[in-house]
């Protein structure tokens, strides 16, 4: 076996620090005590060297770096063949790369970290491949004839020689404004070379913001303009990383429906997207990226967008007969299950009156309605339609302006809340903020299996709360708001930053405390596939945002998302080997016959 397998090392240059240490790692080898140079570390190293050929991979450098390090990986010697990129010594490495085929658009999926952003460096041709040889990187010629034979050796001859433009769209578009100045109508018509202003302006409603400075952007509007940007432009390769980040379901597919009209039968459309339901509604075909986090990257061949999907949420490569994760992930998008008369009398019910609030131009209307303990309450509606003022007013942190059901009065509630943006300010660790703000739950052994362990938070624990990125970030604010004590948890979008696989997992970790805690949950939600798998009951905001909207009452799931799609003018199916609801081509044969059943939202097999 051991012939059949390659050792990689990786050693993190923010954690590894050889002169705090005293060098434990190179005490410990024991290849290093036999006189070979395993591990180096010179008294002027900022970071330890390990040599990957003399490696015999024992592991014991790793239990014993003090700052964790390290890691030591067995690969499948095949793998060194189909290196694309490495960035250094004992760095990250990316085996592979995906397939783009003109007029299509290709749809990549797989974890943060994983080497999604590096595949797109390489393909737009600002990151030139060095096969795994950062010491003597190849020439063009040589990467050309590395990948003789496939369609990606058309695609770098194009590159080459046609002098291909490629854009990007930026994963954080909250770092435009530091880039990008002037107003959003003067950025636009500097870079209009398709002539295609007013019509993107309108499809990605921009009009009402064309005045605005692009520093007074919100997250959703800074998302439209950056997807604007791109799409206003001239070139043949066109790259969305994350396009749905902030925008709500409707805004999703609206720029759905702007990346699929940039193709043209001489173009490229690749996109990185982690709601499910988004890239396969965008998508033509899909390459999954498999492999261990900051460590390496592996992509699949190209599947089919249903057959590409289904083996990321399965963990099985059926091509490579190769398992990449323990446990598989399915959606049973069903009514929850009739509960026995006993349990229905244990819930608590909770009345809340018709109440209505205007704040400056905005008004909303809250219809009566009811909940019960163990129960998550799904708000489905556009952004600027009330969905956190409505919560604001049942926590008691603003008073209505009318209540009309004298009878029903408002209940007091405590609430935990975790805000849309979450800024880090803390000054210190994870575990300093934890001890601080949630120490009785985050020490007990309950919360600890139910919450931190599936967040991986762990991990995290010796990380300075200002360093962490926006998905750790989005991890750690789960676990303060479900660890403080609360009658209601308002969770206002658990997906964003959060890869495909973590958002399931947030969702069951969700659910489950839920449930296990008795306690009410408000989710706000525009990721479909997690809002469908959260939801008992669901709140349907009607309405024309940030003028006048009303919020309904509570709604069972099938009854809620057919009035939620309707307005939408869309329909889901689910798919028959996970459940995962899939979004219905519009004008399809299955689109027409549910529109015409009146059935938008479809639960049957």
């Amino acid at each position: 076996m051991a012939d059949r397998l390659t050792r990689i090392a990786i050693v993190s240059s923010d954690r590894c620090k050889p002169k705090k240490c005293r060098q434990e790692c190179k005490k410990s080898c024991p290849v290093v005590m036999t006189g070979r140079l395993c591990i180096e570390v010179t008294p002027a190293s900022k970071i330890a060297y390990i040599s990957e050929e003399l490696c015999i991979g024992c592991g014991i450098c790793v239990k014993k770096c003090p700052f964790e390090a390290i890691q030591i990986i067995n690969l499948p010697k095949d793998l060194d063949r189909d290196t694309t990129h490495r960035y250094g010594p004992n760095t990250f490495k990316l085996h592979r790369l995906p397939v783009p085929r003109p007029g299509q658009v290709l749809g990549l999926v797989g974890t943060n970290g994983i080497g999604k952003s590096t595949a797109l460096k390489v393909l737009a041709g600002k990151l030139k491949p060095n096969l795994g040889r950062f010491n003597n990187p190849p020439d063009w010629q040589e990467i050309l004839t590395h990948f003789r034979g496939s369609e990606l050796q058309n695609y770098f001859t194009r590159i080459l020689e046609d002098n291909l433009k490629a854009i990007i769209k930026p994963q954080y578009v909250d770092h435009i404004p530091k880039a990008v100045q002037g107003n959003v109508g003067e950025v636009l018509n500097q870079k209009d070379e398709r002539d295609m202003k007013e019509k993107l302006c309108a499809d990605l409603d921009l009009n009402q913001v064309i005045e605005r400075n692009v520093g007074d952007l919100s997250g959703g509007e800074l998302q439209r303009f950056a997807i604007a940007v791109v799409a206003i432009q001239n070139a043949e390769i066109y790259m969305f990383d994350e396009p749905s980040s902030y925008l709500d379901v409707k805004q999703r597919l609206k720029a759905a429906q702007v990346v699929r009209s940039l193709l043209r039968a001489n173009s490229y459309v690749i996109v990185v997207e982690h709601d499910l339901s988004v890239l396969d509604y965008l998508s033509d075909f899909i390459c999954c990226l498999y492999g261990k986090p900051g460590a390496y990257g592996v992509v699949t061949l190209p599947f089919s967008v249903r057959e590409g999907i289904n083996i990321f949420l399965a963990g099985f490569v059926p091509t490579e007969n190769l398992r990449f994760r323990d446990e598989s992930l399915t959606f049973k998008v069903a009514e929850t299950p009739q509960e026995s008369a006993e349990e229905i009398e244990s819930y608590a019910r909770y009345r809340y009156p018709s109440m209505t609030k205007t704040q400056g131009n905005f008004r909303i209307r809250v219809v009566e309605g009811e909940f019960t303990d163990s129960q998550i309450i799904v708000m489905l509606g556009e952004n600027g339609t009330g969905k956190t003022t409505f919560i604001r007013m049942l926590a008691g942190l603003l008073k209505p302006d009318t209540v009309e059901d004298s009878d029903v009065e408002i209940p007091e509630f405590n609430v935990s809340y975790k805000p849309q943006k979450i800024s880090p300010k803390f000054a210190s660790t994870v575990r300093h903020l934890l001890h601080s703000k949630i120490r009785d739950s985050y020490t007990h052994p309950q919360f600890m299996s139910d919450v931190m362990k599936p967040l991986l938070i762990e991990q995290l624990m010796d990380q300075e709360v200002v360093n962490l990125s926006g998905g750790e970030l989005q991890r750690v604010a789960l676990c303060l708001c479900l660890g403080r004590p609360a009658d209601i948890y308002l969770i206002d979008e658990p997906s964003a930053y959060l890869d495909s696989e973590q958002r399931i997992v947030a969702s069951k970790v969700i659910k489950r405390f839920i449930l296990h805690a008795k306690k009410t949950a408000f989710v706000v939600e525009h990721d479909f596939i997690m809002a469908t798998y959260l939801a008992d009951r669901v709140i349907v905001y009607e309405g024309k945002p940030s003028i006048d909207c009303t919020a309904n009452a509570p709604q069972s799931l099938l009854t809620g998302m057919n009035l939620f799609l309707s307005h939408l003018d869309i329909t889901f199916r689910r798919d028959p080997t996970n459940y995962r609801p899939r979004i219905n081509k519009l004008e399809s044969t299955k689109d027409r016959e549910q529109k015409a059943a009146g059935s938008y939202y479809y639960l049957d097999d």
